[in-house]
């Protein structure tokens, strides 16, 4: 989605002529930098491994969001003991290991209450419980939403500073003579600079 409305333009030192176009080659931009569909209330999947005796993990994608009528950033999760990985077998108890393949668990994925987790909106840190037979699963799958419902004034910035800098240069940053097919993002490189990464580091989607 574009990050600029054509009715803001004025208040980040964009000319009011400036095509919408440009606005949504530097989102496009903008997301494929922070490596997200969008900034926006968006929905993602993520698979994730357990680290061993752990029952925590942390997100890709922040902050987590609660869209209404819904009270939870979750909509789907389910988690699974596996078999241990190479070097894993040391921090499980003998027992457990037992009681989980006596009962056919390994490989087995078992759907959480979304409501049941403890998390951080803003760290996306996620905490589970083990589960009923006192064995922490070593793999879980959640399905969230995360993004702004409002863009971060930073944001609006950074996108306003992508197309000065292509403006400055067009022969370098324009690939197509036409205005509703400009594109940017083969010379990416050349117009982020350090002001931008600094706006825009906040909001990178790092998999931790």
């Amino acid at each position: 989605m574009p990050y600029l409305t054509t009715d803001e333009y004025l208040n980040y030192n964009l000319d009011p002529s400036t095509p919408d176009s440009w606005i949504a080659a530097a989102s496009s931009l903008i997301d494929a930098h922070c490596n997200r569909p969008s900034l926006s209330v968006s929905t993602y999947t993520e698979r994730l491994r357990l680290t061993p005796g752990r029952h925590t993990l942390r997100l890709t994608h922040l902050p987590l969001c609660v869209v209404s009528p819904a009270t939870s950033p979750f909509t789907s999760v389910r988690a699974r003991y596996a078999d241990p990985r190479r070097g894993d077998e040391s921090a499980l108890d003998p027992l457990a290991r037992d009681i989980a393949f006596a009962f056919g668990l390994p490989g087995t994925w078992t759907a959480l209450d979304p409501a049941q987790l403890d998390f951080d909106p803003r760290t996306g840190e996620v905490m589970l419980a083990a589960n009923v037979l006192g064995i922490a699963y070593n793999e879980v799958e959640l399905t969230y939403t995360a993004g702004f419902t409002i863009i971060p004034d930073a944001v609006k910035h950074a996108c306003a500073q992508l197309v000065r800098n292509a403006q400055a240069t067009p022969a370098l940053n324009v690939r197509s003579g036409r205005l509703d097919q400009v594109r940017l993002d083969y010379f990416a490189d050349s117009l982020f600079d350090d002001s931008i990464r600094t706006l825009l580091a906040p909001f990178v989607s790092t998999r931790m």
